[in-house]
């Protein structure tokens, strides 16, 4: 069984944030998304995920479950909507597969010693963020 990811974590390493936003196409977004220091929260409620990612400039929420398609819809940014998204364990990575504009997109969650690893893709580029759990969880 893979390692709970629930939590409250805060970012300490973003590796390629730029190139991933160049990639959506987000180049009014990229510079203001090099300097926030984000925050998510992992939470489980029964066979439902709730990740909530938040900064100063924007929150998200996207909750699912895995092994069941969902839309996701954005806001704020030059993204609207993506045809569906899903979300499936691979071993120990909790990983979502997005369809709609963008080709070979998504993201993957995992734990490793005691880091929240993300990877975020999309068309070739690879956004690699890593959180700390916060202090007093």
């Amino acid at each position: 069984m893979p390692a709970s990811l629930c939590g409250t974590w805060d970012i300490i390493s973003n590796v390629n944030l730029e190139g991933y936003m160049i990639a959506l196409g987000n180049p009014c977004l990229r510079k203001v998304a090099l300097k926030l220091k984000l925050r998510k929260v992992i939470e489980q409620k029964g066979d439902q995920y709730i990740i909530k990612t938040s900064s100063t400039f924007r929150n998200y929420t996207v909750p699912f479950r895995v092994g069941q398609e969902f839309p996701e819809f954005t806001k704020g940014d030059c993204r609207c909507f993506l045809d569906c998204s899903l979300v499936a364990w691979e071993g120990n990575k909790l990983v979502c597969e997005q369809t709609g504009e963008k080709k070979n997109r998504g993201w993957a969650h995992w734990i490793e010693e005691d880091k929240l690893h993300l990877e975020l893709y999309c068309e070739g580029e690879v956004c690699k963020q890593i959180f700390k759990k916060k202090v007093n969880e």
